[in-house]
């Protein structure tokens, strides 16, 4: 018998116009060459998807096979491969051999292209052994063609033939010997070579060995061959390592690229060799450099990165050299080198690598450029991460970065004050210096945000007398005149003048008179002030900083800045003995305070101060007015905002450690069954060696079989009732992007149930993959049936259907299913994000779900955790900020969907004594994630129990 037919790929084909038998053979019989070639298509088409027309075949052997047209020739191996060659007796058909003739024609024809061209169709049918064994005379001389395309197809040839039928060429590795030895072209070589190193390993070795010298000189695809070798041989105790590993360094020097990666890829798993490591790692440096697309540099870099983890401070003197692919203009590459750079840096070359960065941070104000300011956030994070790690560094960088208080771009003025405010607060050497620095700034700074920091700092660690005194001048500068509502009245009488208001007072007399609905007589008045263009005139006058933005309506701003003023002079009432000094410090900072809110209720600001800011202001000036009468809210202002940010910085500390602790000691859960691996009796020399057969494996989930019988039960969905005629149960996995349907039948009864169909609909982001066949079910039997189910989106998605077959008198029956849902939480996993980058999806996200909170729960932070484990979401609001008897709670919370989808919520909640009330607000970007979390909460509410 043949062996099992090969699968095609199915081919449309327009039935519309289908020709008949005779009309096919008329025009193979007379036909152009052009109506040969569409009709032969055509047959071709007809033959892959099922209708193989045998009585064609003999029509096809006589005209179409002695054309010497090269084109008919091409399309006829596609016929050859695909058409039947063996009859219902499973013998090949007497026809071909005519086929087989012909073929062998072709082989020792003048032409090297249709020689070549058969060749490769000799790989198609390998698997036929009567066909090819005529032919393989004729195939070995091909070996010995003059023309290079011949003798490479040739090769090929003979190792399909040699891996599937050994006894029709069994001496083919000697002759590959033989042939390698001889042969000159290139691509000849390479394709022996790896005939011999898939068929006869030690010959290849054997060539390897022969021709080390000149390895350096051969073509790039025939190197990648060798390295390929050298890893198979690798795998098994080898006495030739040593060589290899010489062998891999002089390949590094390779012109190419691919050539370079894989050698000091190989290098790696060879040898564990401090000179080799470095060696590999500055190839991969210089790949990165070069190497134009920006896919390959991440791949390289990806590479580095593990290389660097393996082998610790080996990898110290590169640092220098990684910083050059911030040259790059991809800021993905440009992050990935910054993060190897930062887990290199160390006490020897910090210095070096700060002074880079300061060089590059300079560059980006010097030079406009695409995406200038991500760079500068990038630089000024990463000289951030190293100011903090390595305290020595720290006084020489932060005069520097506070050059850009004032950018325009938010974020990096942003990321300065956060460092300086971690400086101000873990160097207190540094805080006079950095404190003078910032006052002097105070006049850049453009951003309400980092204005607020610096005020905070500013209030915070300002100790000396004189230095207050400094701080307050320069504070006043950056105001402008006091009080803020009376000078801006000035302003906007003095913009007027005497003429405007006699022009005022004329147009306002002109008018005429108008009949009211009551019936009374009024003046309608032409009138168009003046005033109104003044006031606009006045507010887009160029003012100082800080009083541009309170005017603007940042009373947030104005009330942090009462905060500061009142904390400078609680500390100088305590430092000072000088009363008349104090006092005036003090008045002049209710004044400040006092305008803030009087400007505030007036028509000069863009909108009226808000409640909060304004309730915080006056309990400034009460504390300032009872200045020596609380010594609570002294305290308060004094020591505990500085203590609850030391202990802030402690807990993101600890976490930090915590989190490189966890990285450093991952543990392995395996089971009790598993095969134990003693490594002490393996020896460890190099890296893990490379196998790209069990990569793959794993790549396709083929290694990992994870599943066990009871979380097998816990997914199967019942469709239908124990009392309808099918009984149909589902399994559902969730297999990545796919939900795979495993449905169960059973024909409950005695009646062979025709033409069954199991027809399924979706509802959602679900799109079903194919449709199922039609079945038929002996009485009480059994069908299992699979269907595939594609997800697009996390979005809460119905599939329901329904079974139909053939009932009696080939009326149609019917049973409807029972709808399956689908649980989003397969597709959300747990993520982390940073406070800045949350709330700039928070502002960026338009779709919006408010759940309200509905528990029988008493405590807080329960609630907290159950709503994170009903929805996989991760907690980003630190422990320290949630700790503490409190009856009020609030928490970010983050989660990612395995289709990149965020998922942002905000948990406010109260205890009161009803219970605990509040809501729930999920934040994304598209509305299917934040309805169907806001689904999952409601639900986890209704099943939640009461505490006991």
């Amino acid at each position: 018998m043949a062996a099992e037919a090969p699968c095609y790929t199915v081919v449309f084909e327009d039935t519309t116009e289908s020709p008949s038998t005779q009309e096919l053979r008329a025009s193979l019989e007379k036909g152009t060459d052009e109506d040969r070639l569409d009709t032969l298509r055509r047959i071709i088409v007809s033959t892959i998807n099922g209708n193989p027309q045998p009585t064609l075949l003999m029509p096809i052997i006589q005209y179409i096979m002695p054309s010497r047209n090269k084109q008919l020739k091409k399309l006829l191996h596609f016929y050859w491969e695909v058409c039947p060659k063996y009859d219902e007796n499973g013998k090949l058909k007497q026809e071909m051999i005519l086929v087989v003739n012909a073929i062998r024609n072709d082989l020792q024809h003048p032409n090297e292209y249709i020689r070549g061209a058969t060749l490769r169709f000799l790989q198609k049918i390998s698997k036929d052994a009567e066909l090819l064994e005529p032919l393989i005379p004729t195939c070995r001389s091909c070996l010995e063609h003059r023309h290079s395309y011949v003798r490479k197809n040739a090769v090929f040839a003979v190792y399909t033939i040699y891996r599937e039928y050994e006894h029709l060429i069994p001496d083919a590795p000697e002759l590959m010997q033989t042939f390698i030895a001889a042969e000159s072209d290139a691509t000849c070589k390479r394709n022996a070579f790896v005939f011999l190193a898939h068929c006869a390993m030690p010959k290849a070795v054997e060539w390897l060995i022969s021709v080390y010298d000149q390895l350096t000189s051969l073509d790039e695809l025939l190197q990648m061959s060798i390295i390929e070798v050298i890893r198979l041989d690798c795998k098994n105790d080898t006495t030739h390592r040593p060589r290899y590993i010489r062998c891999m360094f002089e390949l590094l020097n390779s012109s190419s690229h691919a050539v370079k990666y894989e050698a000091a890829t190989t290098l790696t798993t060879l040898t564990q060799n401090p000179a080799a490591v470095k060696a590999a790692a500055s190839c991969f440096v210089n790949l990165v450099i070069k190497e134009s697309d920006n896919n390959v540099k991440l791949i390289v870099l990806d590479r580095l990165d593990t290389l660097r983890s393996k082998h610790g401070h080996i990898l110290d003197g590169l640092t220098m050299d990684i910083l050059q692919v911030l040259s790059s203009a991809d800021m993905e590459v440009r992050r990935k080198a910054m993060s190897i750079v930062l887990s290199m840096t160390s006490n020897r070359n910090v210095e070096e690598v700060v002074l880079f960065l300061k060089k590059q941070l300079q560059q980006t104000q010097e030079r406009e450029f695409e995406k200038a300011p991500e760079y500068r956030q990038l630089l000024i994070q990463s000289i951030h991460v190293l100011a903090v790690k390595f305290s020595e560094v720290a006084a020489s960088v932060v005069h520097a970065l506070m050059e850009f208080l004032g950018d325009s771009n938010n974020p990096s003025a942003l990321d300065v004050v956060a460092f300086v405010r971690e400086v101000v607060e873990k160097f207190p050497h540094l805080r006079q210096s950095i404190c003078e620095k910032l006052t002097q700034t105070l006049t850049e700074i453009k951003s309400g945000k980092a204005f607020r920091g610096v005020l905070w700092i500013l209030g915070e660690y300002v100790e000396g007398l004189s230095d207050i005194q400094a701080t307050f001048q320069d504070i006043r500068k950056v105001l402008g005149e006091i009080p803020i509502l009376a000078s801006e009245q000035r302003l906007l009488d003095e913009a007027g003048g005497e003429e405007d208001k006699k022009e005022d007072k004329k147009v306002e007399g002109s008018g005429r008179p108008k009949v009211l609905a009551d019936g009374t007589y009024a003046t309608e008045t032409a009138y168009t002030s003046a005033t109104s263009t003044r006031l606009e005139a006045v507010k887009a006058a160029s003012k100082p900083p800080l009083r541009a933005l309170i005017l603007g309506g940042d009373f947030f701003t104005g009330s942090v800045l009462a905060s500061a003023l009142t904390k400078l002079v609680l500390r100088f009432d305590d430092l000072t003995n000088d009363r008349p000094k104090a006092n005036a410090l003090r008045a002049e900072s209710m004044l400040i305070m006092t305008s803030i809110i009087r400007v505030g209720q007036s028509k000069f600001v863009t909108v009226p101060i808000d409640e909060d800011s304004n309730e915080r202001i006056l309990s400034c000036i009460q504390t300032l007015s009872e200045l020596q009468e609380n010594s609570i809210v002294h305290d308060i202002f004094l020591k505990d905002t500085k203590a609850a940010y030391s202990k802030m910085l402690v807990a993101q500390e600890k976490t930090a450690a915590e989190k490189k602790e966890s990285e450093s000691t991952k543990e392995h859960v395996v089971q009790v069954d598993d095969l134990l691996t003693f490594r002490q009796f393996s020896k460890k020399s190099a890296d893990d060696p490379i196998d790209y057969v069990e990569d793959l494996g794993k790549a396709t989930g083929a290694a990992e079989v994870r599943e066990d019988f009871i979380s097998n039960l816990s997914r199967i969905s019942q469709l239908t009732g124990f009392s309808d005629p099918i009984y149909a149960e589902a399994y559902v996995k969730m297999h990545g992007f796919d939900i795979m349907l495993d449905v169960l039948l059973v024909n409950q009864t005695s009646n062979t149930l025709q033409n069954l169909c199991l027809d399924f609909a979706t509802l959602g982001d679900l799109k079903l993959v194919e449709r199922p066949a039609v079945y038929t079910i002996a009485p009480h039997g059994f069908q299992s049936i699979k269907a595939t189910i594609k997800v697009s989106s996390t979005e809460t998605g119905v599939i329901f259907g329904s079974i139909l077959w053939d009932g009696p008198a080939l009326a149609e029956c019917c049973v409807i299913l029972n709808d399956i849902h689908i649980d989003i939480m397969d597709y959300i996993k747990p993520a982390y994000c940073s406070e800045t980058q949350f709330r700039s999806m928070w502002t960026e996200f338009e779709w919006e779900n408010r759940v309200n909170v509905s528990t029988n729960m008493t405590d807080p932070r329960d609630y907290l955790k159950h709503v994170m484990k009903s929805t996989n979401m991760s907690c980003l609001t630190p422990e320290g900020a949630m700790s503490g008897d409190c009856d009020f709670l609030s928490a970010n919370m983050y989660a990612r969907s395995l289709f990149g989808e965020d998922a942002l919520a905000n948990l406010s909640i109260e205890k009161t004594e009803a219970g605990i009330v509040g809501h729930v607000r999920i934040r994304s970007k598209t509305q299917g994630i934040a309805l169907s979390l806001g689904d999952r909460i409601t639900m986890s509410q209704k099943d939640s129990k009461p505490s006991i």
